[in-house]
């Protein structure tokens, strides 16, 4: 009797495109701010976490980039924020304003990160991403949320509002323009003269 070998078939599990998870990859002003609002309520960390999220939309930070997020970076007298950009990002110095900088100062204490666990180590990014995707279902979004969408509302957003690709690359770090001219590909804005009904 001959032997047969048995036969293994690879199978390589593909990930459908974003497309087939939610309708787009940005959320609007207002579904961010429903967002901040729902983190705001949920638990007994809402403060934290409505923080986290604001300041990952407003810096249009990576997940990373906001679970590293020391105090040393923050300069809350004089409103700035240095942030460290990963994956090779350009650093820079923004701005902090008011509901940043109210945001802020509950969650000032002794450890040297900004945003930490009950047990005061520095929170992780599947933290951050569990954060979010449970503040969308409780705000009611009508898609999943991930964090990185935050990145992308940022990017829309400052497009959006006129500002040029050059100066949106160097807010989100971006080193290639390419990267940043998806934003102003979306920008409905410069349509907005196209008919003069």
């Amino acid at each position: 009797m001959a032997e047969v070998a048995p036969t293994t078939v690879n199978r390589t599990l593909r990930r459908l495109p974003n497309s087939a998870y939610r309708q787009r990859e940005y959320l609007t002003e207002a579904e961010v701010d429903r967002l901040i609002e729902a983190a705001r309520k949920r638990g007994r960390n809402g403060a934290r976490d409505a923080a986290a999220i604001l300041l990952a939309y407003r810096h249009g930070l990576r997940a990373q980039e906001l679970c590293q997020l020391r105090w040393a970076q923050i300069d809350l007298k004089h409103g700035r924020l240095h942030v460290n950009r990963v994956k090779g990002g350009i650093e820079s110095v923004h701005p902090l304003h008011g509901p940043e900088l109210r945001a802020l100062r509950p969650l000032q204490g002794t450890g040297p990160y900004v945003f930490v666990t009950e047990a005061g180590t520095p929170v992780t990014t599947a933290w951050f991403l569990r954060m979010v995707q449970r503040t969308g279902v409780a705000a009611k979004m009508p898609f999943p949320v991930h964090p990185h969408m935050l990145r992308h509302s940022t990017g829309y957003k400052l497009a959006n509002q006129g500002e040029d690709t050059r100066s949106l690359a160097h807010y989100l770090g971006h080193r290639n323009l390419q990267s940043t001219a998806r934003y102003t590909a979306l920008a409905p804005g410069r349509f907005a003269k196209f008919w003069k009904d």
